[in-house]
């Protein structure tokens, strides 16, 4: 018996250490990215002024011109786009699952929206190309259509299975008595859903919105495909511009490691980095006052 509680106690203590020691190798793992993707990155500014780089839009690199505003912009349009678009009408799926559709609907619908999270991005890429950029050529009066709203469209389809699937999770979590209470007071259906139920699920739809903008400020293949991928700054919805990930994913395999050029197509990342580390703070905030509520 001693033997087996002996036994039992070195498991917990090799477990334990096990566990501490994966935290802590994920932990350098990650600063080590940050910080070689950051060193180089800032590499750039030896030879080229940060001023130029934040607010110069004249990108190009054989004649020492180096400004990424064009991209900054470009990524930060497109995901407001795709937050306009994609999170009123993921907000309004993820209460028509929660509040609305019959059990038997929501069966069906529920995997569906996951299974859409796990759809290629080259696919909804490919569908844009298709038939995405010939309605915003449409609308827009762009001879090609390619541009901010084509790819703002792209995203906001892609980050509806987050904003869906977060959101009525979030909704899902109330306790009952909230819907009971409101009802019980005469309020109607839509009263109890729109000043009950998104109030106190707010948290966490917050978290569903940051994350989905972190889906789409990151994503690179899909936006590559349907914005033009031209290094102009954007003056119009229907203009050919470029985005930080898509400018990435076009000139580094084209350029010598250390070089100026590289080293601005690094600090593009550590921007992208930079944004991610921020929605992961807004997240885990959002989530401390959903849990403190």
């Amino acid at each position: 018996m001693t033997n087996r509680k002996s036994w039992v106690y070195l498991n917990d203590r090799l477990a334990r250490y096990l566990f501490i020691s994966s935290a802590i190798l994920v932990s350098l793992i990650i600063l080590c990215i940050i910080w070689f993707v950051g060193m180089q990155g800032l590499s750039t500014f030896k030879e080229a002024s940060i001023l130029e780089f934040f607010t110069s839009s004249k990108w190009s690199p054989d004649n020492g011109q180096f400004g990424a505003l064009t991209f900054i912009a470009g990524s930060i349009g497109t995901t407001i786009i795709a937050i306009l678009l994609g999170g009123p009408l993921g907000l309004a799926g993820a209460v028509f699952l929660a509040e609305i559709a019959p059990p038997w609907v929501r069966s069906i619908m529920r995997p569906a929206t996951d299974l859409f999270a796990g759809i290629p991005s080259v696919v909804y890429g490919y569908v844009g190309i298709t038939v995405i950029v010939s309605f915003t050529g449409k609308i827009t009066d762009s001879p090609t259509g390619y541009g901010m709203l084509a790819a703002g469209i792209v995203l906001a389809i892609m980050i509806l299975p987050t904003v869906i699937s977060l959101s009525e999770d979030a909704l899902r979590s109330l306790p009952r008595t909230y819907k009971e209470a409101s009802l019980a007071l005469g309020a109607t259906r839509w009263q109890t859903i729109r000043r009950v139920l998104v109030p106190a699920a707010s948290p966490g739809i917050l978290t569903a919105i940051i994350l989905a903008m972190a889906r789409a400020i990151g994503e690179t293949m899909a936006v590559q495909m349907v914005i033009g991928n031209s290094p102009r700054f954007p003056d119009s919805l229907g203009s050919p511009t470029s985005t930080l990930t898509s400018n990435i994913v076009m000139e580094m395999g084209n350029t010598p490691f250390g070089s100026t050029w590289n080293n601005a197509l690094f600090m593009m990342a550590f921007i992208l980095l930079i944004i991610a580390l921020i929605m992961i703070i807004l997240v885990r905030t959002a989530s401390r006052k959903g849990a403190t509520r």
